[in-house]
């Protein structure tokens, strides 16, 4: 049996008529740039965040720099986000000229540690930008009451979470604006880069169409300097027909995981939680095991494709040397990023696969009892 990490093609076969039909219907309305398809997704996809405004983009990085840029956040400013992120995070705060400024992640859901933020806030520091990671929200309700105390803005790094529900409310609807990427292996994912801005700030959302927009409402007319970072008509079809099947896709992804729970347990590795306050839409599911190269290697021969979802915290990326962090200052995040594993998960991976899977992992502990005592250290963290 062969399992990618990813399945694109199972799901757009089960799709294929209505979405030969709408990348068709673009072309021969030949409205290729910010054409009918692109507002109407932006209006389903702000109803079904529960927010006001959604403004479409070309990625999720694009969709968090724009965030940080309307909201006049640049030079000389400090925006506080997790240290175990995909450096998209990052890189939406410092292309602005900002500064980023990284914490520590809770051990129990992989997200930042809301108890650790109050002692990185300087007087320099406009926001903070938490990310769903892996698709598990993060604790919310203590993030924007720093953020009430202290006159912060937050953003969501919402590009792993859509669909997912915190305390019953929607990812992206939870703080002052919020930035989703529809790369095609995300949750909802499109056939190309994409991403969406979603907020309930009207003045926002006007800022963000403008910046998009090469800073124009009025074609020729550049009310600013703004940026070529519009979402393509063709990915808004695409996300269009898509985007009814995302809860039960989330579904099945959730289904998948409780099967990998039941059937991973009693070995030495780590299996994911999911948060009492959180609806998990597992966008990925990540395991934390000793030797996981073996591991991987292992895997590979059974014809099963896994990820490593970070193995290089940001803090100890060579781009970010200047940040003056060093090798032990997150310590949580550098442990983790040492032992996390990401196996295949998709909502078109039946009960037959995730078995596949389970019990591959169960034969190579079996055959190498050194790996199994030591990866038993791992588990006992």
């Amino acid at each position: 049996m062969n399992i990618p990490f990813v399945d694109l093609q199972t799901q757009y076969q089960s799709l294929k008529p209505e979405l030969d039909a709408a990348v068709l219907a673009v072309m021969q309305r030949g409205d290729f740039v910010l054409g009918g398809a692109v507002a109407e997704f932006e209006r389903v996809f702000a109803d079904y965040c529960g927010a006001k405004y959604a403004v479409g983009v070309d990625s999720g990085y694009s969709a968090l720099e724009l965030i940080v840029r309307a909201y006049g956040i640049g030079p000389g400013d400090e925006v506080i986000t997790a240290a175990n992120t995909f450096i998209a995070t990052t890189l939406a705060i410092s292309n602005t000229g900002a500064t980023p400024v990284l914490v520590d992640i809770d051990p129990e859901t992989y997200n930042i540690d809301p108890a650790k933020i109050a002692a990185a806030i300087t007087p320099r520091t406009k926001a903070i930008m938490p990310v769903h990671l892996y698709g598990q929200p993060v604790d919310m309700d203590p993030i924007l009451a720093i953020a009430r105390k202290h006159g912060l803005r937050v953003f969501e790094d919402a590009a792993q979470g859509a669909g997912a529900r915190y305390k019953g409310r929607m990812v992206g609807s939870l703080g002052d604006a919020a930035g989703f990427s529809f790369y095609p292996g995300k949750n909802l994912g499109a056939y190309g880069d994409g991403g969406a801005v979603v907020t309930n700030d009207a003045a926002i959302a006007e800022k963000v169409r403008l910046l998009r927009n090469i800073g124009q409402k009025v074609k020729y007319y550049h009310e600013v300097k703004g940026f070529n970072h519009r979402l393509d008509t063709m990915q808004a079809a695409v996300l269009l027909v898509k985007l009814p099947h995302l809860d039960g896709w989330n579904a099945e992804r959730r289904r998948a995981a409780a099967a990998y729970a039941d059937l991973l347990a009693g070995l030495p590795l780590v299996t994911p939680t999911t948060a009492g306050y959180a609806e998990h839409i597992f966008h990925l599911y990540v395991v934390r095991v000793h030797n996981r190269e073996a591991l991987m290697e292992h895997l590979k021969e059974r014809g099963i494709a896994s990820g490593l979802h970070y193995p290089i915290p940001i803090h100890l990326q060579p781009a970010y040397s200047e940040l003056g962090y060093k090798q032990g200052d997150f310590p949580i995040t550098e442990a983790y990023a040492e032992t996390i594993l990401s196996l295949p998960i998709f909502p078109e991976l039946d009960d037959d696969k995730v078995a596949y899977v389970a019990g591959a992992i169960h034969d190579y502990f079996a055959a190498q009892p050194e790996a199994k005592r030591l990866a038993q250290a791992v588990a006992a963290d």
